[in-house]
């Protein structure tokens, strides 16, 4: 029987943004018997670049979510570094809930000693000293690097691959040189068309957090691994009319 994942978008946009969110993931990728289902929340942030992003993040990705295993899905995947509702979901459901911030970081960690987060531009910086407090690594990180760059987050970088490839390894090298990384983390799910070039053209580690993110979610499936319980219990009265209901 295919396993359903689903991968929640955390910013909204029409089918065409979502398609290339999903690229990330191409048919190679996904192994026989899972089938990966890329979805926009209905409302809420637009760019991820404030507190007030942060919070509705957290809470339209939990309410695209807190549903899913009645919908049928074997997983849910957050895609974005923020890894915005991830213990939320985790507390209402019992299957696999994973966010890119926590795989890629922990994952960075097993290659490497420290690892630097390049990112688009400053005000993502919030979305990582955040998680990276809550999961008790902040003294893994060598740096947080940004090319100082505004997001497009339904484009991605189609069209400006040019500049902003250069520009990424520019940050990685002296992240390299200045700041002792060993390995990189792209901080953004949205950046995954510069993971390969990177990666061709450095000489450590390039972690692409959406796609690692993914993989071991297929893993977890065929292991039958899910999240403790003990450590995220299930609400004693969950609340989810009340949480649908919330929409504009």
């Amino acid at each position: 029987m295919t396993k359903r994942i689903k991968v929640i978008v955390p910013i909204p946009m029409a089918a065409d943004g979502v398609a290339a969110r999903a690229s990330q993931l191409p048919p190679e990728m996904v192994r026989a018997g899972f089938e990966p289902e890329f979805v926009a929340v209905e409302w809420g942030a637009a760019l991820g670049d404030s507190y007030h992003d942060m919070m509705l993040m957290d809470w339209t990705v939990f309410q695209a979510g807190v549903k899913a295993e009645e919908e049928g899905y074997d997983a849910i995947c957050i895609d974005t570094v923020s890894d915005s509702g991830m213990y939320a979901l985790r507390s209402r459901l019992s299957i696999p809930v994973l966010g890119p911030g926590q795989v890629a970081f922990h994952t960075a960690m097993t290659l490497g000693k420290k690892f630097t987060i390049l990112t688009m531009w400053k005000e993502w910086f919030p979305l990582y000293t955040k998680t990276l407090a809550e999961y008790g690594i902040e003294n893994r990180v060598a740096s947080i690097r940004h090319i100082n760059t505004r997001p497009d987050v339904t484009e991605l970088l189609e069209g400006k691959e040019e500049i902003v490839f250069a520009a990424l390894k520019e940050e990685a090298e002296k992240a390299m040189k200045e700041d002792d990384a060993d390995v990189i983390v792209l901080g953004s799910t949205t950046m995954h068309q510069s993971a390969q070039y990177l990666a061709n053209t450095l000489p450590i580690p390039v972690i692409n957090p959406g796609v690692i993110t993914y993989k071991l979610c297929e893993v977890l499936l065929d292991l039958g691994l899910t999240h403790s319980k003990a450590a995220f219990p299930n609400p004693e009265v969950p609340m989810d009319a009340n949480v649908l209901a919330s929409k504009p």
